[in-house]
């Protein structure tokens, strides 16, 4: 175990197959010797790649992380239907894909290219009226959840190898990829499932950036402290000394035209608060530094 500051920050962590987040959440608490670690955008078990962990101040933070859009490298197997539409369900119906071209993918991926209206798979975690639908169905409950826009800002096949087609996708948080296998495997009228997922960006951050679980256990570290995960995701803002010390205490500065988020920053470097022009003032949104620590 480790010791951390009060401020902690984000560890970015190469999940493995076979482990829940949740799980993963678990064994950053035992690495660096606290309770307060939380995680942003839920990968199945089935899935690996990024996730990003918050720790002690960097938990609060995850509410605020900017992660519009996300970028996944996955494996459609045709011609199967799962009963959770990837590779950990149960088969519901099979189909001879054999006579799918790959002229057909090709169509079929474009049209679901762009703005798109996708209805999230059966067994999300998505709630419904205060149960998550994956819950609802273990439950015996038929969930139709209804249809959401998404934007899949590139769906690029890689490469095909007989039934299984190996895809990079760049979509809008949000999208559910497993949904995706389901709705192309449809429009070529034979069904597919997901057999294979892997996250390598979340916002700005990237799997290149990652550490695997494994190596993390052995040596605890931040891959970013709350200071440089602030300024990664937020243009910054440089505020004096006195101006670092109002914010700190959750009091609002004078209006500067700014438009959006900000990271205010001190002159030492320090990122001291998220802030916002709100009517006439700049008020803070997160306290990464308060007067109190």
């Amino acid at each position: 175990m480790t010791n951390v500051s009060k401020l902690g920050g984000l560890v970015l962590v190469d999940k493995p197959a076979g482990m829940t987040s949740h799980s993963v959440v678990g064994a950053v608490r035992r690495c660096f010797g606290t309770k307060k670690v939380g995680h942003a955008g839920t990968l199945d078990p089935m899935a690996t790649g990024l996730l990003v962990v918050g720790v002690e101040r960097g938990t609060k933070f995850l509410a605020h992380l900017v992660a519009e859009t996300k970028t996944y490298e996955a494996t459609i197997r045709l011609g199967i239907e799962t009963s959770t539409e990837d590779a950990d369900g149960e088969v519901t119906n099979t189909t001879d894909a054999s006579g799918v071209s790959d002229e057909d993918i090709a169509r079929e991926v474009d049209a679901l290219t762009g703005d798109i209206m996708q209805r999230p798979s059966s067994v999300s975690a998505i709630k419904i009226n205060g149960k998550r639908a994956h819950q609802l169905v273990r439950e015996g409950e038929t969930v139709e959840i209804p249809p959401r826009p998404v934007t899949i800002r590139s769906f690029d096949i890689l490469e095909r190898d007989g039934d299984d087609v190996r895809v990079r996708v760049h979509c809008s948080s949000g999208t559910y990829i497993r949904a995706l296998a389901r709705d192309l495997g449809h429009a070529l009228g034979v069904g597919a499932h997901l057999i294979a997922l892997r996250r390598l960006t979340v916002g700005p951050f990237s799997i290149a950036e990652a550490t695997p679980l494994a190596q993390l256990e052995d040596a605890p570290e931040l891959s970013l402290s709350l200071d440089e995960a602030l300024q990664a995701c937020y243009p910054p803002l440089a505020v004096t000394e006195e101006e670092a010390q109002a914010l700190s205490e959750g009091k609002w500065l004078a209006p500067r035209g700014l438009k959006g988020t900000h990271a205010a920053v001190a002159p030492d470097g320090r990122s001291i608060a998220l802030i916002k022009e709100r009517g006439k003032r700049l008020a803070t949104v997160f306290v990464a530094r308060p007067s109190t620590l």
